[in-house]
This record gives structure tokens, sequence and C-alpha cells, in this order.
């Protein structure tokens, strides 16, 4: 935490407190060239060393197979919604979606412009409490993909159990890439977001397959191609500098605090502890998620009232536990538990759930 604050905000979010601090001392002034390097040539060595580790440590950290690109692209997730039908479907190729949530949902409308998108499995009647099993899909002769929200950051929800159902996997790990390993034999593409887990907004981070490259639809803005993006290094507009350079930041931090395995290990011991304190306030504060589902990542919760809950937030805020909120569409709290979220943030904010109950309950 930076001060005594602890941001549980569910994107932009914070970041390590080490990593801005390391950032503002080299923001103005970069290795001493009287410049920042949010001011230089991108095609100058100062960015491409920049560029080329952080492609590097991305590998590194991900485990990324030697078979699949790394490509850093703009237009945040929700330019991915259209950029994956585009690139993969070819004409009358059906791809399925898991509808697990708002994000989902988004990304299903906006393959139906380009492609037959179909619904794989639809959680919407059961209020999306919860991910499919296996027996729960449903998937048409032929599809070229399935699509998956891996964590549904208003609903927090998470599919822990990756579907194996002899369909390439496309995923959109936004807010829990990084907090876990990825079974990279079952997918095709992989693409999220920086502004949760790996830095600030700005850059979306996709894995492809160099196969499938080999076959994705020509006929597109060049900007809108997967293959441009590869065969130019993500250079082939200037790239978001500053955003890339974040991520190298973030990256070289989970690296030095060992690697995925340490941030999934941390993930869990964090929201054990917020969810355990939930289940033991005697209904109190309440999980509308289904056990199996609930999300490492964003816990959401309820209290009695939204009057309770409105006084709830205010008061948490006024004592430096902000970002609870939880989304207009749902309403509640949610408290996002991303990688820089320090395990006495956690405990802070379980206390003051605490004393909030014994003065309000």
């Amino acid at each position: 935490m930076i001060g005594h604050i602890a941001n549980f905000s569910a994107g932009p979010s914070t970041l390590p407190a080490s990593v801005m601090e390391e950032a503002r001392d080299q923001l103005v002034d970069y290795r001493g060239t009287g410049m920042s390097l949010i001011e230089m040539s991108h095609r100058g060595p100062y960015y491409t060393e920049v560029h080329t580790e952080t492609t590097s440590l991305a590998r590194e950290v991900f485990d990324t197979p030697d078979d699949f690109e790394v490509l850093f692209i703009q237009g945040g997730a929700t330019l991915q919604f259209s950029m994956v039908p585009m690139n993969l479907l070819g004409d009358g190729q059906p791809a399925g979606y898991v509808i697990s949530g708002s994000w989902a949902k988004k990304a299903f409308s906006d393959a139906r412009i380009y492609g037959k998108a179909y619904k794989a499995w639809d959680g919407a009647a059961e209020g999306f409490r919860r991910m499919p099993r296996s027996e729960d899909l449903q998937l048409q002769p032929g599809s070229r993909y399935l699509h998956v929200t891996s964590n549904e950051t208003i609903g927090g929800i998470q599919m822990f159990a990756w579907p194996d159902v002899g369909v390439p996997l496309v995923a959109d790990m936004s807010s829990d890439f990084m907090s876990r390993s990825i079974p990279w034999n079952l997918f095709d593409l992989v693409y999220g977001g920086a502004q949760k887990n790996l830095g600030p907004p700005g850059v979306t981070i996709v894995f492809v397959q160099r196969s499938v490259l080999e076959t994705t639809n020509r006929d597109l803005g060049a900007y809108l191609r997967y293959d441009v993006h590869a065969d130019e290094d993500s250079l082939y507009n200037t790239p978001p500098v500053f955003s890339i350079w974040m991520v190298g930041k973030v990256l070289k931090w989970v690296v030095a605090r060992g690697g995925v395995a340490a941030m999934e290990a941390a993930a869990h011991t964090k929201s054990e502890v917020l969810y355990g304190a939930i289940a033991a306030s005697d209904d109190f504060y309440r999980s509308p998620v289904e056990p199996e589902s609930r999300s490492l990542m964003n816990v959401v919760f309820h209290l009695p009232t939204e009057d309770l809950e409105a006084e709830f937030i205010a008061a948490a805020t006024d004592a430096g536990l902000v970002g609870l909120k939880g989304h207009r569409s749902v309403g509640g709290c949610r408290a996002s538990l991303y990688n820089a979220m320090p395990l006495d943030g956690v405990e802070a904010l379980v206390r003051f759930m605490a004393r909030f109950k014994a003065d309000r309950g």
C-alpha cells in the first residue's frame, strides 16, 4: 500500500508501490539522457531495449511456448471482442461463446457481427452465479473455437476448470492474467488488458499460436490483422510506450517474488481471508456466488440493505479502504485482490468489516 490507502478498485487498479516509485524516479530523465522515455522515438535504442525486454519477460513469466507470438495491441480487451472473430472465423464457421457475465455478453455481441457466433452456455437464468461445468457446454459441429471469459470482474465468478472439449479455446483473461498458470495446449489465443494485474491501461497483451496466424483473414484493415502485428513485432504503429514500459517493470516485480506460482498462492491466501470473514459474519455480509466459482480476484458481497452498503462504502473510504463500490449494474460491494494488493491490505479490510458489523449489525 502507498501511505494508508488500500486500493480495491477493479481497474485501473493498484500497482506495486516499488514499481510506482521506480517509475517516478525514472520518468523525467531516463538513464541520464535528459529526456523521458515517453518523449523518445519508439524506433530508437532506448525504447527498443524496453520493448524487447518486456516481450522476453512476458514469455518467461507466462511460460509461453515457442510456437506462440506475444503481441502488444492498443484498444483494450474490448477491441479483441472484434479482432478475434474478424481474424479467426472464415465464411460460415461457427464459434461457441460461454456467456458467464457482462464481459462475455459484450464479446458475444461483437462476435455476432462478424461470424456465426452462438451461445455454448448461458448463465443468465441463474443470475450469473457460477461458471459452467464441462457437461453444461453445447458445441455445434465444426466450431472454430470456444470463447471463455476466465474471470468476470463484475459478477465475481472465475473459471477454475478449463473446458477440454476438443475445440481450441480463446480466452479473455483480463482480470486474472498472471495469477495462474495457463495450459497452453488447450488454447489458440489468449488476451487481456493490462490494467488489472499487469500495469496501467493502454495496452492489451495477446498470445496467439503461430499456426493460427497462417490462416487468419487478410481482408481487413492493417491494424486489425494479427499477422501484421506479429510481422512487425508489435511496432506496426507507435506503441503505447508508457504502458509497455510499466508492464515490463511489473513483470520484473513478479519474477523477483517467485513468478506466477507465488502470485497464485498469494491469491488463494488473500481470498480465503476475505471469504472467511464473510462466512463468519452470520449473514451480515453475504456472497451471491456459488462457492466453487468464487473469484480469487474480485470478491463481491452484499450487506442487509442498500443503505447499509452505501454507509459501509463511505466509511471504508474515510478509513483509507477505497474502490469498494460494486459495479453499477449489480450494486453491492466488491474488493479486487489483484497481485499488487498486499495481504495486510486485505487484513485491514477484514478488521474494518468486523468493526462496522459490531456498530451496525
